[in-house]
């Protein structure tokens, strides 16, 4: 299992540079930030700067969506950040939530989703692609490689997943959850002719090493109100009971709007509604061996990386017991001498 965290792009950024140099230093491989240009700075950028700070570590969006930024401008940053460092990079990818909301928009439909993934990616590629009537390609592009992430929470995003994404992203970590939305992305896969296995499975969620359990759940509330977001459209869309599972739906029962200007933050004052036990199943919280044993779970079902959000007060120590304890127990162990 791969480990990535999750960061902000809250000024300064010289801050989020450091917190990715120290995941980079603790094992992790991967290195996600929020992609809302105006609720935090402009994550390419400082994913420029993060690159150029590390040596290992993969970057990219969590998530970026198709509506912000024409699909060619986005495929292009990416080209060239590997061009400058090397493929080290990777686009998480979804329908649009804050970014498009906070500036009275709305997420895109899913042909556009699936159209920008293919753009996106065969120009990021290297590679021609078809694009508003002409046969584009960056003539100054070789080898560049970028893997296309998908989040997705409803059915029909779930079927695009399995059906164009290189990976899945689900950004909860309830054990239960997970196992029916990743069988949804391999059922998708297999009736279109791919191969499942061939599939990345993230599972993303707030990541706190503590044992006062009421502080954790302060400080991880406001995930439980962030996925209400996109629970409600699924609501709207579906009804509540029968598209995706109950433990799902049935939280936001007592949802009474959301405030973006608090989103993704431990203070978030929109978030009364999330109980305990969804703050304990969306999150993984607790001592080290708390963290090993739901993400063991979660192995066995398939998932390939866990992306910890960083959204809170314990950030470093919380890495820090990752990558003395966490990781080391979930990596392939090598002995010197058989």
């Amino acid at each position: 299992m791969d480990f990535g965290v999750v960061l902000q792009t809250n000024p300064p950024a010289a801050r989020t540079v450091q917190l990715a140099q120290l995941a980079e230093a603790h094992g992790f491989s991967h290195v996600w930030t929020f992609d809302s240009h105006l609720l935090w700075e402009e994550p390419y950028v400082i994913h420029s700067a993060i690159l150029n700070a590390t040596k290992r570590v993969t970057v990219g969006p969590f998530v970026t969506n198709p509506a912000t930024r024409d699909w060619t401008v986005t495929a292009s940053v990416f080209a060239t950040l590997n061009e400058l460092y090397g493929n080290r990079t990777i686009c998480g990818i979804g329908r649009g939530d804050s970014a498009v909301r906070v500036t009275n928009g709305k997420p895109v439909t899913m042909s556009e989703l699936r159209e920008s993934i293919h753009v996106i990616r065969e120009l990021a590629n290297s590679r021609p692609v078809e694009y508003k009537g002409a046969t584009l390609q960056f003539p100054w592009s070789r080898g560049s490689e970028l893997e296309v992430w998908v989040a997705a929470y409803g059915p029909l995003a779930l079927k695009l997943t399995g059906e164009v994404g290189d990976g899945f992203i689900l950004q909860l970590a309830d054990v239960d959850i997970a196992a029916w939305m990743i069988k949804t992305v391999r059922d998708a896969a297999a009736a279109a002719g791919r191969d499942p296995d061939a599939i990345s499975f993230c599972v993303a969620a707030p990541m706190y090493i503590g044992d006062d359990w009421h502080h954790m759940r302060e400080q991880c509330r406001w995930f439980g109100g962030m996925v209400g977001n996109h629970v409600a459209d699924i609501v709207a869309k579906y009804g509540e009971h029968g598209a995706v599972p109950d433990a799902l739906t049935d939280y936001i029962a007592g949802r009474q709007g959301y405030d973006y200007n608090t989103h993704g933050k431990a203070d978030n004052d929109h978030v009364d509604f999330v109980p305990d036990q969804i703050v304990d199943r969306f999150c993984i919280l607790g001592t080290a061996d708390e963290h090993i044993a739901k993400l063991e779970q979660l192995r066995a079902l398939g998932v390939t990386q866990f992306a910890g959000y960083l959204q809170h007060d314990n950030k470093e120590e919380t890495m820090r017991v990752y990558g003395e304890t966490v990781i080391p127990a979930l990596s392939a162990h090598v002995t010197a001498k058989a």
